[in-house]
């Protein structure tokens, strides 16, 4: 869980149809979530948190580009946020990296997202996972390295699914599978 900077409520509160009640109402209670409108000054590519989270992890891991992330504990949902306009973009480097796309919906004009609190506190429903500090510089990059990281994730996710369906404990999978798999390992 991450907080908001006051470049970061700037530039997040500058989207809201007015930005002035936006900044009283978090003063008022810096936990207390927002509705913004998506498509203006970013998009926002929402999934399941499982996903979500495997993604998150795996961008920060790889220290691949990457901007505000938030998450809906109730909803069960992780929403990364992009540059607006980002959405074909997004579309034609997913359908590169996979020809079934997992799940996903991407909000832009039009749309609504409710984003966390300056201050979250860690039992709260929305949270960031990455807040934003500052305005995201526009980057294809973030773009580009969410939609190979979404695939990869997926895949990797499915992969792991499949392989506890077929072996659903250790036993399971029997004393040569397990010898197969610590030669692989070592």
């Amino acid at each position: 869980m991450q907080r908001m900077t006051r470049r970061g409520i700037q530039w997040l509160s500058a989207v809201a149809d007015d930005p002035v009640m936006c900044r009283a109402h978090w003063a008022d209670d810096p936990r207390r979530p927002y509705a913004l409108p998506t498509g203006r000054l970013f998009d926002v590519v929402v999934m399941s948190q499982r996903l979500g989270m495997e993604t998150f992890d795996q961008l920060v891991r790889r220290e691949m580009p990457l901007g505000p992330v938030m998450m809906d504990r109730r909803a069960k949902q992780i929403g990364f946020l992009l540059s607006s306009k980002s959405r074909g973009r997004f579309t034609r480097l997913l359908s590169l990296e996979t020809a079934t796309p997992p799940e996903y919906r991407y909000l832009d004009a039009g749309s609504f997202v409710v984003v966390p609190g300056p201050m979250p506190m860690a039992d709260d429903r929305h949270q960031w996972l990455r807040a934003p500090i500052r305005r995201p510089e526009a980057s294809p990059l973030r773009t580009a390295s969410l939609a190979v990281m979404f695939a990869a994730a997926s895949a990797l996710i499915e992969r792991a699914d499949r392989y506890g369906e077929q072996y659903p404990s250790p036993e399971a999978a029997g004393p040569e599978e397990l010898e197969r798999v610590n030669d692989r390992a070592q």
